[in-house]
């Protein structure tokens, strides 16, 4: 019998219905699901009763049991247990109240916050409930429109959070990566996997431009579209606590309960400090010791990163963040060792529904894979026969992106967007861009190809009024939802054209890097010196 390289159109038809669920149902698990038990049907033979045995006792108790899955669950975990901890001992407001007395005008404030959103880098929740809670009484005191602050917190809390080379994203960025790399040789990729990861950061435009952008319009004091009403409005009727009562968010008890406020003083920021500072620390020293024994000391430090074990790194590194956060919490008072586990308990439920979704994307990743003897199905083959001679490789990196973006968009989550397309599009490009070797993975457009996957998930998370951090968002900043979706959309939009016109498509074509970012920035500066205007002079 001929080998199997893909099972022709029933080949896309699992990942393809857990898109349309989603999209149509807003629901992600449902939906992968779907998509899961599908592919056990069709690799069946359309057997039902050989699916559900297949799905169940095979497919997803495999991918269970996987040891780098397991380390991806446990940094996940003790990563929101690190969260919780540090919102509920009032470490993260207590550093944020060091730095409040600089917001002393409507520009500072706006470049405060801000500021405070990229420093609030390890996880896009703690960013976005921390600043929408804690920036209000700042904002409405700047008479800052709540529309305004709610478009602040949103825009630094998924971008910055996806960029970071440390947050709750990262193992499952780098895991989707990993899980692409196998399905195409690269067993043991880990290191690798985490090598890609980062050099694609300075491919994904939208969320690098999304945080530039934030300041650029911080920094001049203008706006244009719905936001500059907004901001009019602001001014001239300070309806900040009206919007509160109607809109104001019931936040995690660690934000919102009063033992925090009182434990909330500036001196006590090294409660938040110390533990993210552990983590730093002993991520890098173990990236660095567990590469030096793959590599050796000839070896240059990017090729002893990727080499390390990533994955054993990140558990590490969040362990010790999460001890550190308990151990000073308890040494400082602000609890009993009873209610920092029940802190420690909300940051990890906090996590679970992400957990959930990671493991129904990497079955689903599983069973579309190319394999040779008919385990997979060879979606990324079939799919690649099918464009391979009708698109060029110039046009991945924008395709890719446009296509996250709506996926992202309709169904209102970009994790479960970023589960189901990295790992079918990281083969796609691989054959599409006649891969031989590993430096096809280090190319240009294969970074800007993975890069569009991540970069489209956000921004079309970040617009989508479905969107979990688009709701806290503006529930946290006290700001009606909609008008927050409203306000946020021009500015969303024009950062995600400036990406594809000086971003994507440049790249596909063979424009340097250190070409296409400065001019995709100087591309947004212009667009909005030309679009936006005043609202007041100060």
């Amino acid at each position: 019998m001929d080998p199997i390289e893909h099972y022709g159109y029933w080949s896309v038809l699992p990942p393809l219905l857990a898109v349309v669920l989603a999209m149509l149902t807003r629901r992600i698990v449902l939906s992968l699901f779907a998509g899961v038990f599908t592919a056990c049907l069709v690799l069946s033979a359309g057997n039902p009763l050989r699916a559900v045995m297949r799905c169940v006792g095979e497919d997803l108790l495999q991918s269970l049991i996987k040891v780098e899955h397991l380390q991806v669950f446990a940094f996940t975990l003790l990563m929101g247990g690190m969260v919780g901890v540090i919102h509920s001992s009032g470490g993260m407001r207590a550093l944020v109240l060091l730095l409040e007395p600089f917001a002393s005008n409507r520009r500072r404030g706006q470049l405060f916050t801000w500021i405070t959103g990229l420093v609030i880098f390890f996880d896009d929740y703690a960013n976005t409930l921390l600043l929408g809670t804690t920036f209000q009484p700042v904002t409405d005191r700047l008479k800052i429109s709540r529309e305004k602050l709610a478009y602040i917190v949103d825009s630094t809390a998924a971008p910055v959070a996806g960029l970071a080379i440390i947050s709750t994203w990262v193992a499952g960025e780098v895991n989707f990566i990993g899980t692409g790399l196998e399905q195409i040789g690269f067993r043991d990729s880990g290191g690798l996997a985490f090598f890609i990861f980062v050099e694609t950061i300075v491919y994904r435009f939208y969320p690098l431009l999304a945080l530039i952008f934030v300041g650029i319009v911080a920094q001049s004091g203008k706006d244009f579209g719905p936001m500059w009403w907004a901001e009019k409005r602001a001014l001239e009727q300070n309806n900040g606590p009206m919007q509160e009562s109607k809109n104001a968010l019931p936040t995690l008890a660690a934000v919102s309960s009063s033992r925090v406020m009182d434990n909330a003083k500036p001196e006590r920021g090294f409660l938040a400090i110390a533990p993210i500072g552990m983590l730093v620390g002993v991520l890098v020293v173990a990236l660095l010791s567990t590469g030096l024994l793959e590599t050796g000391k000839q070896s240059s430090w990017w090729e002893v990163v990727g080499a390390g074990d990533a994955y054993g790194a990140l558990v590490w590194a969040s362990l010790a963040g999460c001890l550190t956060a308990m151990l000073l919490s308890w040494s400082a008072k602000k609890g009993t060792w009873r209610e920092i586990f029940v802190w420690a308990w909300r940051g990890f439920k906090m996590m679970s529904s992400a957990l959930i979704v990671l493991w129904l994307a990497w079955t689903l990743a599983d069973l579309t894979s190319p394999s040779a003897s008919g385990e997979g199905l060879g979606t990324s083959v079939y799919l690649a026969s099918l464009l391979g001679d009708t698109i060029s490789p110039a046009w991945l990196p924008t395709l890719v992106f446009l296509l996250a973006s709506a996926v992202a968009y309709c169904t209102g989550t970009s994790w479960g967007t970023m589960s189901i397309l990295v790992p079918l599009v990281i083969p796609l490009a691989w054959k599409m861009l006649g891969g031989t070797s590993e430096a096809t993975l280090h190319t240009p457009i294969f970074s800007a190809t993975v890069g569009g996957v991540l970069a489209g998930s956000i921004f079309g998370d970040h617009c989508s009024p479905l969107s979990d951090t688009t709701i806290l968002s503006s529930r946290a900043s006290g700001c009606d939802h909609m008008a927050h979706v409203w306000t946020q959309a021009p500015y969303a939009l024009l950062t995600a054209v400036v990406s594809v016109v000086a971003g994507t498509i440049p790249i596909g074509f063979g424009v340097p890097i250190w070409i296409t970012l400065p001019g995709a920035i100087l591309l947004l500066c212009l667009a909005h010196r030309l679009l936006a205007r005043n609202v007041v002079s100060e």
